[in-house]
């Protein structure tokens, strides 16, 4: 049976009082939204279309072709945000799942049990449900004496005995979907709020006889909406939570999880440790037997195995197997390393490739080089790779030695096996085998200090 998806996402998050439209407020590193994008694909709907209203010019701009779009150009309830797919999913049969763009701790697997109850039943709407402790602010799922369900009432629409139920509503369904657009013709905005609800739609499918379902989720973290600030923490806790559980039933070891962030899309292998004061961002994909932290902050880039990063920040880096980073290491965009590489304490490397067994043990920078194996960067050297206006390339060959506090003025070569003298600024190609010393002759000037004493000695006694 063909499954559609259809994503609430078009209203405007007063409460979150922000400039950014509220589903693309990040939980784990990912916009709301985009959880529920993902959630959708992993159902393998056959078309999803998100309803946008303010913002939607961003939204669709996060989401691209992953989803068909139609705008709700004024917030008159969620009723009448479904009834704005009618023109693009009206006419199809099937099952239509409606999730809210700001509930981002919905699972595929909550889905997939929801879909397949719906289906045995041959039910035409089951909702989604959660036995919350405290219900305060959500609709309640009201229930006939034979346990069946009788209708939603919204929380400003609850009589006293209705508030006091605690089995809620998500706000996630699954209709038929014929039935569901049938019904939204129906659904009045006679309620406190003038608005037209999609939980009317229960009301009038169960006067007509149909059958309405409900699936209660094992986890009540599903039914959070993200509506401020308060919210968006306590979901970022949640799915922080659930993305450290996982990894550790996966074989990874964090030291400490409730100092531990890791993004929902990083990818960590086993028997690696990760140690408190970390954070892993984005698609970060990291190996097997690493050492990660403390203080570790990594977005973006990849990680063989055996890599140990230890207070250090990489961004968009790749690290060959072996190598060590840190501490209080930059590696920037653009950065390579091959295997068995140690990048030291206050290193920075852009933009720059650094073969097998190379080391830049401390204070140092390389940015737009190509660095062979086995190169030895000393204390204090640095690739000076910009002119004022445009970057240049250093290259450094395999077996060299660039000794502390050179200047390597780009472009310039330093060949196979080279030795630049400590101390030198390097402006002309270092030939293969060569040494290269550039800088001024020592001169020493017999007893010159004990003169500059003497006459800073007299001054003062002048001024005393």
């Amino acid at each position: 049976m063909k499954v559609m998806g259809l994503i609430l996402a078009a209203g405007q998050g007063k409460r979150m009082k922000s400039k950014l439209y509220k589903v693309l407020h990040p939980v784990c590193g990912k916009p709301m939204v985009g959880h529920m994008a993902d959630v959708l694909e992993q159902l393998k709907t056959d078309r999803n279309v998100v309803i946008v209203g303010h913002g939607a010019e961003a939204v669709q701009a996060y989401l691209g072709d992953r989803a068909e779009y139609t705008l709700q150009a004024e917030q008159l309830g969620t009723g009448h945000a479904v009834l704005q797919a009618q023109p693009l999913l009206g006419q199809e049969d099937g099952i239509t799942v409606v999730v809210c763009g700001d509930t981002p701790l919905v699972q595929q697997s909550t889905l997939s049990k929801m879909i397949e109850l719906h289906q045995e039943r041959n039910a035409a709407a089951t909702i989604l449900t959660a036995d919350m402790a405290v219900p305060q602010g959500y609709g309640r799922i009201i229930r006939s004496a034979d346990g069946s369900v009788s209708k939603i009432v919204e929380q400003k629409d609850c009589t006293p005995e209705e508030n006091q139920v605690r089995e809620i509503n998500t706000g996630t369904y699954c209709f038929d979907n014929r039935k569901l657009f049938a019904a939204l013709s129906k659904v009045s905005n006679n309620n406190a709020q003038n608005e037209y609800y999609l939980t009317d739609v229960i009301g009038i499918l169960k006067g007509e006889g149909e059958g309405v379902e409900a699936f209660c989720t094992e986890d009540p973290a599903e039914a959070i909406g993200v509506n401020d600030r308060l919210a968006l923490a306590e979901a970022e806790r949640m799915m922080r939570e659930r993305i450290l559980r996982q990894h550790m039933v996966n074989g990874v070891t964090l030291i400490d999880p409730s100092s531990t962030y890791i993004d929902a899309h990083v990818t960590i292998g086993s028997d690696t440790i990760i140690y408190p004061g970390s954070h892993l961002r984005g698609n970060t994909v990291i190996g097997e037997n690493c050492l990660i932290g403390p203080g570790a902050d990594i977005t973006d880039s990849a990680l063989a195995n055996k890599v140990c990063v230890k207070y250090a920040v990489l961004t968009e880096a790749e690290v060959g197997e072996a190598s060590t980073i840190g501490p209080y290491a930059y590696l920037r965009p653009g950065a390579k390393l091959g295997s068995h590489v140690k990048i030291g304490d206050f290193v920075e490397i852009k933009n720059a490739t650094l073969g097998d067994h190379s080391k830049v043990s401390h204070l140092s920078y390389v940015g737009d080089a190509v660095v062979g194996t086995n190169v030895n960067i000393g204390c204090g050297a640095i690739t000076v790779n910009y002119d004022g206006f445009n970057k240049a390339l250093t290259e450094i060959e395999d077996d060299a030695f660039v000794g502390s506090n050179v200047n390597l003025i780009a472009p310039v070569k330093v060949g196979k096996g080279a030795y630049v003298v400590a101390g030198s600024t390097i402006t002309h190609e270092v030939p293969e085998g060569d040494l290269a010393i550039a800088r001024e002759r020592q001169v020493n000037k017999a007893g010159y200090a004990n003169k500059i004493k003497a006459r800073f000695k007299a001054k003062k006694e002048q001024k005393d």
